[in-house]
């Protein structure tokens, strides 16, 4: 499957007509059919190209769509990989003069070992935040349905506790020193919250907005809002 898209230049060329003024992410991954050795390349062109129109870069290297690219998260290829975006980073920064966060974006279906090497690895490279999570290949949650099987990862319920646990397996060792934004299953105001809970300082929706619509938003700032000021609250004075 892959990123299904028609490629940089018409992306930009969107971008460019958009009337939104909002905060614009933009997402870039390398292409199913550069080899993962040589993906380092494919990710400083998508930032090179994005840089003068993002406000943040989102680096996917999770996607259970391109095949291959979820081994990018582990050992020597993450470490090399997170210092390549950095290094592109610091290199628009200069041509451009503007500084654009980038933050990575991982995936559920990692053990503990693994959520511990991701946050050190990305405290090292010295990224702006980590995005947890991407879809699930776990089919647990639709185990009997007559599509279980079917290629591609899940979103919406069955990644919403997947997703709470990386995010507290993050936190745990991240702390406040790399922000994370919290994705996954957030269908109501409580969904929302508990990312938040969690450690993350940022929530993103995806699914829930398709079958919710717009009121989504309004319950999940709303959650998100009595939250932060419980919190705020309960702490030191």
């Amino acid at each position: 499957m892959g990123f299904n898209n028609e490629g940089l230049e018409h992306l930009i060329a969107n971008v460019q007509r958009r009337s939104f003024r909002g905060v614009l992410g933009i997402n870039v991954g390398k292409n199913k059919d550069t080899p993962n050795e040589q993906s380092e390349q494919d990710y400083r062109k998508g930032m090179a190209a994005v840089y003068p129109y993002a406000d943040y870069i989102t680096c996917n290297v999770s996607s259970p769509n391109t095949p291959g690219l979820r081994d990018l998260q582990f050992g020597d290829s993450l470490k090399q990989l997170l210092h390549a975006i950095k290094d592109e980073q610091t290199k628009c920064q200069a041509a451009t003069g503007r500084y654009v966060p980038v933050a990575v974006k991982i995936a559920p279906d990692m053990d503990d070992d693994g959520i511990r090497f991701v946050a050190q690895a990305l405290l090292e490279a010295g990224l702006d935040g980590v995005i947890a999570t991407n879809t699930t290949i776990s089919r647990e949650a639709v185990k009997g349905h007559p599509y279980e099987q079917e290629a591609g990862g899940l979103s919406g319920a069955p990644v919403r506790a997947p997703s709470l646990r990386v995010i507290q397996g993050l936190y745990a060792e991240l702390g406040e020193r790399l922000p994370i934004i919290g994705v996954g299953g957030i269908d109501d105001g409580e969904s929302a919250a508990e990312k938040i809970r969690a450690g993350a300082k940022l929530v993103q929706v995806y699914t829930g907005f398709i079958y919710r619509g717009p009121a989504l938003i309004d319950e999940a700032v709303e959650a998100i809002r009595q939250e932060l000021a419980a919190h705020k609250k309960d702490g030191p004075a």
